[in-house]
């Protein structure tokens, strides 16, 4: 596989770590926005520059580097809140958690009955790690913009997968997963106004006291 594919893998692995092992929500939103745009660069350096991979490439850049980060970092600046604070597990055990996920990921996809092509490829493991973060994100931290970012990057997980069928895969169903991602968010950013104007913070624990 060529030199700068198994490097952009391995810096999305890197930015895993660094997104969990950060309190700050402006830094987290900026590293979530610059593995958004290493994996646009894959496409083409994959499946060579064509119309398919390049459409795809500046889709991915657009939604996942530009209007997903402009749309959260214009909601932090609203709800004025710049950390995560208390999250469910530390930032240390959640690092240590996170190493155990992509140890594992690379064990297990040695194991995986994969094509010739794929077989000791990063692309499986790095997808299986990212979707491991992304779901540590979702489920050990307190604020809800953090947990959109949980999303966003189980998301990539899903979208390195993607790039292994990009061939396959009617590009309408790749604008698809792409059209539903900015969806979500729209509702994420609806979801965390409601709970700051009713709770003055955005936290989802709060959401408890809603319960009869």
């Amino acid at each position: 596989m060529p030199i700068p594919i198994n490097e952009i893998l391995v810096a999305v692995i890197l930015l895993n770590f660094f997104i969990l092992g950060t309190s700050r929500l402006g830094t987290c939103i900026m590293a979530v926005a610059s593995q958004g745009i290493l994996l646009a660069l894959l496409p083409p350096l994959v499946h060579g520059v064509n119309g398919h991979s390049v459409l795809l490439s500046v889709g991915a850049l657009s939604i996942k580097g530009v209007v997903i980060p402009w749309l959260l970092f214009r909601a932090i600046r609203r709800v004025r809140i710049r950390r995560e604070v208390e999250p469910r597990i530390g930032y240390i055990a959640s690092l240590l958690l996170s190493a155990l996920i992509t140890t594992a990921a690379f064990l297990f996809a040695d194991r995986l009955p994969l094509l010739p092509l794929h077989i000791h490829s990063f692309f499986i493991p790095v997808a299986l790690s990212t979707l491991g973060a992304g779901f540590l994100l979702l489920i050990t931290r307190r604020k809800a913009i953090t947990q959109v970012l949980g999303y966003l990057v189980f998301e990539n997980g899903i979208f390195i997968f993607g790039i292994l069928l990009v061939e396959a895969m009617p590009l309408m169903v790749e604008a698809g997963v792409l059209l539903d991602m900015l969806v979500a968010i729209f509702v994420m950013g609806i979801v965390m106004n409601h709970i700051n104007r009713e709770f003055s913070t955005i936290n989802t624990e709060h959401l408890s006291l809603l319960k009869e």
